[in-house]
């Protein structure tokens, strides 16, 4: 007579691991193509610059490209008179505190080369974002792109102006937006805080 104490033992399964999925060949990746008009404008900066450009973008009606400031008015002049972008449609900073330094973006066109016509250039190019915002010997300082694009005047004004930016060369580095006697940062630098906030 067997007791209660003496139920027959069950072994527990082990639980079943699943097996795992075997590995699918990936399909070869095919290099992505290139639009052949905006990789051969690409390809004219690089043959004539070597290092000192870098190709940031090439798509449909965009070519992005990125030099140093030393570089930027040689890169410009090549860009208007071999490549035949003759305007400016628009210039921007952007402020990069953790990389202390600020980007200025200039998206180049053309009105006169018919091919050219849907075209937009960006060239970009960065400086030190240095703590003093006015002009001198500490100030953040750029190239001006004025004597090759007239119509960047305004524009790098304002960038001055919002980013605090001086440009060498411009003309008219005067203030374009805000009060004369400004004394406060650049408003459209991350660390410019709104007094009272």
């Amino acid at each position: 007579m067997s007791s209660d104490s003496e139920k027959p033992v069950v072994e527990a399964k082990p639980e079943e691991k699943p097996t795992p999925a075997k590995p699918t060949a990936k399909p070869e990746e095919k290099p992505v193509e290139l639009p052949a008009f905006e990789k051969g404008i690409s390809d004219k900066l690089v043959e004539k610059f070597g290092d000192k450009v870098e190709v940031d973008f090439v798509k449909d009606d965009r070519v992005g490209i990125k030099t140093s400031k030393e570089n930027v008015h040689d890169v410009a002049q090549f860009i208007r008179d071999d490549l035949h972008y003759d305007h400016a449609e628009s210039v921007t900073g952007v402020d990069y505190p953790a990389d202390n330094e600020i980007e200025v973006v200039y998206h180049l066109g053309s009105y006169t080369e018919s091919s050219l016509a849907r075209q937009v250039l960006t060239l970009s190019t960065r400086a030190p974002r240095e703590s003093n915002p006015i002009p001198g010997q500490d100030s953040t300082k750029l190239p001006s792109l004025r004597d090759i694009f007239y119509s960047v005047e305004f524009g790098e004004r304002e960038v001055f102006e919002m980013l605090g930016v001086y440009f060498d060369g411009h003309p008219d580095n005067r203030r374009l937006l805000l009060p004369e006697d400004w004394a406060d940062l650049p408003p459209l630098r991350k660390d410019f805080a709104i007094k009272g906030r």
